[in-house]
């Protein structure tokens, strides 16, 4: 085998991933290996480790594998995808900005509820109560 070749286990060593990922990315369509014509393995190419790192890049950036496969489309089809990458980040930063908020009131709520419950007695379950600590919290929360 040539040494632009490569298979599944040596693209995962060079890519620092395991063999297990390549071939989630191959079922993907993120790779598109050929096959060797002696024994029908997958073969990739020296250049799919450069695929794969940007893979993992994005995907530490927050980019799904399906977001991803549209960006990689437009590279392939020699269009940047640069446009849609800036649309597709703002969007992800306005929806992670609401659910930091949306964490920091859960936050809250379970401290306030925590406070709460350092006072009150433990109590088994009585047929109309699974577990009053809880329960308070819900009667409270209607009441607000």
């Amino acid at each position: 085998m040539s040494s632009g070749v490569l298979k599944v286990s040596e693209l995962a060593r060079r890519s620092a991933v395991t063999a297990e990922t390549i071939r989630h990315y191959t079922a993907k369509g993120l790779l598109r290996p050929g096959r060797d014509a002696a024994n029908g393995y997958k073969i990739y190419r020296a250049a799919d480790v450069g695929r794969v790192r940007f893979i993992c890049q994005a995907k530490q950036l927050g980019f799904t594998l399906n977001e991803i496969a549209r960006i990689l489309s437009h590279a392939d089809k020699g269009r940047s995808p640069c446009p849609e990458v800036r649309n597709m980040i703002q969007a992800k930063i306005v929806a992670n900005r609401r659910r930091v908020n949306e964490l920091e009131k859960l936050q809250i709520h379970m401290e306030n509820a925590l406070d709460q419950w350092r006072s009150m007695p433990d109590k088994a379950p009585d047929g109309d109560s699974v577990c009053h600590l809880i329960e308070s919290v819900v009667t409270g929360m209607e009441e607000a």
